[in-house]
């Protein structure tokens, strides 16, 4: 069995498409807008694995059997505040379908989008892939879960869709895994000092950080970092925690009494905003315990090591997004953000062996074109000719 990725980014599937299949990538596919995120894989591989940019060439690329993909999420994820259904985004996944699907021809390509794929705002990107599935030889599949389901210590929702060569499709089997902690991944990671990847990406001190003094040493009588992670009974935000306890108008007077006027000033703001029914923005120091959301946006730099009073190492966020101990970011901290733009590998290692387990005929096919799979309620819906807001 032999496989290819297309817009393979930092790599996360590509490696688990690796460790189920037992090999490399015959070769890779991309596009010049994902180039600088695809360099990292490449420099894993030792460029060693063909890559090709499709922009203005059409390769004659060999036959595999397997072709998977990360496509940009933007179009549709809930985190991006200009996701809609006609986002130009959403074009990558369609684009570089039509590509595979006419020219390579798999038995079978998957890939990861955004949880909204599998909902009523991805419908019309959803009727597009199945149009171009059918006018290929295609069924079309979708499979709704959560990384938690998958041992992880994240929460985030996910989606992939799949592109099965033939009349059927295959039913997927369901996960129900053990989560891992937070806590204990991080602790867990080796940060051996030779290796460039153990730099810790945000240099300042948690504990100096005006927002958790001031949780230490007023809300909690002068604990330690250490102390709070082990008093804690799930990871929290400092915003959110102070929140639990006083309002901003009181926690404004400690830090004018510091003298640090212009926070006292913010606190007034998001008081007032608050009151007033409004929201705020909490992206500040995030202490782990048990599991986390979604590891993207401030989390990175952001999120403590439970015990030692700093923020994590490049390393520990790679090993959040199980990458492997040897991989390298390039560029290192200046490219932080590329780890979140990924698919977890054990994570898609589940879907990978499914793949694998098809192509052995050893899943129950149905008689139809169009599938959805819930992971989280481990529920099936097909029907013949059925359009993604029937399902739902």
């Amino acid at each position: 069995m032999k496989y290819a990725s297309i817009v393979p980014l930092i790599g996360g599937e590509t490696i688990a498409m690796q460790n189920v299949f037992g090999m490399r990538p015959e070769y890779m596919m991309s596009y010049e807008a994902f180039a600088d995120n695809d360099k990292h894989l490449l420099e894993y591989y030792n460029n060693e694995v063909p890559y090709y940019l499709l922009d203005n060439s059409n390769p004659k690329v060999q036959k595999v059997d397997v072709v998977n993909a990360v496509c940009p999420c933007a179009g549709l994820s809930s985190l991006s505040p200009s996701a809609n259904a006609d986002s130009s985004t959403n074009d990558w996944m369609v684009k570089s379908a039509k590509f595979v699907l006419e020219n390579v021809q798999p038995q079978v390509m998957w890939g990861e989008n955004a949880p909204r794929l599998a909902s009523k705002m991805g419908g019309p990107t959803v009727e597009r892939l199945r149009a171009l599935g059918k006018e290929n030889g295609y069924t079309f599949s979708l499979y709704k879960t959560k990384s938690l389901l998958h041992g992880m210590s994240q929460t985030r929702d996910r989606s992939f869709y799949f592109f099965w060569k033939g009349d059927k499709v295959p039913v997927i089997n369901y996960f129900l895994k053990q989560n891992e902690r937070i806590e204990d991944t991080i602790r867990n990671t080796k940060n051996d000092p030779n290796d460039p990847m153990s730099e810790v990406a945000n240099r300042k001190i948690p504990s100096k950080d005006p927002w958790y003094e001031y949780i230490l040493t007023e809300l909690e009588g002068g604990i330690s970092h250490s102390e709070f992670q082990q008093k804690i009974e799930r990871t929290w935000n400092v915003l959110d925690y102070i929140e639990t306890k006083v309002k901003y108008n009181e926690v404004a007077k400690w830090m004018r009494s510091k003298g640090l006027d212009n926070i006292a000033d913010r606190c007034m703001k998001m008081y007032d905003k608050l009151e007033s029914g409004g929201n705020i923005m909490r992206k500040g120091t995030e202490i782990p315990k048990d599991k986390i959301g979604a590891f993207v946006g401030h989390l990175p730099m952001m999120l403590t090591h439970p015990d030692e009073d700093r923020y994590l190492t490049i390393r520990e966020s790679l090993t959040i997004m199980k990458m492997p101990s040897d991989f390298q970011l390039v560029g290192g901290r200046s490219n932080l953000n590329h780890i979140c733009q990924n698919v977890p590998v054990s994570t898609a290692m589940d879907m990978a062996t499914n793949v694998k387990l098809f192509l052995e005929d050893k899943l129950n096919l149905v008689d139809t074109d169009f599938m959805v799979q819930d992971n989280k309620t481990q529920k099936t819906d097909y029907k013949s000719n059925a359009t993604l807001e029937a399902f739902l």
